[in-house]
């Protein structure tokens, strides 16, 4: 029995696909349970790009939703609406409607939105990354993140993320297992961009045995015990030298205080490359 495709929509833009993503998530929530794939192509500035779209929706049977602003972009369109592919023109019709209220024509610069609220953009893309990388997850993406944090678990990794990326940081983390070897997507990263958080074993005892309560689970020997702990603390220590990572002690920092440190390792690391 053949496999049936997935529905697939095509997110075109010249800026960055926000726009689309959003109306395009406003409308799919009202088909309960539907699947779908959502591809982004943005920076799309050239009726040849939009040419390459078109054709790539039509092989895949995609839908396009589409928030090109520049003239050229748009007219390019507009000539493949007759084409298979079903195309969907969000700002069209408030073009349309605004130039009649204001009695002028828009403007056709590309990203202005973004660049208007860009730091706005930015933490939301971010929040949205770290959301969708905590814990390991999404291996294959971690090229995309600006920083990865790598740890044993209950070292911060978790709600660092979340806190870099309300100042528009994409941090994804890692949990380093004990008796497992790191992912092989993990060890592809530039090492500048991945940072180890070290705690040392008491304080890690402390809060993973304060944590167990609210995670509704019994005590278990291998996430509490003294010896388990130090040797799994041990062995992430070792991996974290042997890749030469940048490390931070983690262990009476707060959030923030460890937030501030990533951020200086970044800068630093950026101002090397």
């Amino acid at each position: 029995m053949a496999k049936t495709r997935l529905p697939t929509i095509l997110l075109v833009s010249d800026g960055r696909a926000e726009t689309a993503n959003q109306v395009l998530k406003a409308a799919a929530v009202q088909f309960h349970n539907q699947d779908y794939r959502c591809l982004r192509r943005p920076n799309v500035r050239t009726p040849k790009q939009v040419i390459s779209v078109v054709k790539e929706a039509e092989a895949l049977g995609a839908v396009i939703f589409y928030t090109l602003v520049s003239n050229e972009t748009r007219q390019a369109m507009h000539r493949a609406s007759g084409s298979n592919v079903e195309i969907v023109d969000i700002l069209g019709p408030a073009f349309t409607a605004l130039k009649g209220q204001f009695k002028r024509k828009p403007g056709s610069v590309p990203g202005l939105l973004y660049d208007m609220d860009r730091d706005r953009f930015d933490r939301m893309t971010a929040f949205d990354y770290a959301l969708n990388h905590d814990d390991g997850q999404r291996l294959a993406e971690l090229y995309q993140a600006d920083v990865v944090l790598v740890g044993v678990s209950r070292s911060s990794k978790s709600s660092t993320c979340f806190y870099l990326a309300f100042q528009g940081i994409r941090a994804a983390n890692v949990p380093l297992l004990p008796d497992s070897e790191p992912p092989p997507q993990l060890l592809r990263i530039p090492r500048s961009r991945v940072v180890g958080l070290r705690i040392n074993v008491m304080r890690l005892l402390r809060v993973r045995e304060a944590r167990m309560p609210s995670l509704g689970v019994e005590k278990e020997e291998h996430y509490t015990d003294q010896r388990l702990v130090a040797n799994e603390v041990n062995n992430a220590n070792r991996l974290m030298e042997k890749q030469k990572w940048h490390t931070i002690d983690v262990s009476y920092l707060a959030i923030e205080e460890i937030a501030r440190e990533i951020i200086n390792i970044r800068r630093l690391n950026q101002k090397m490359r």
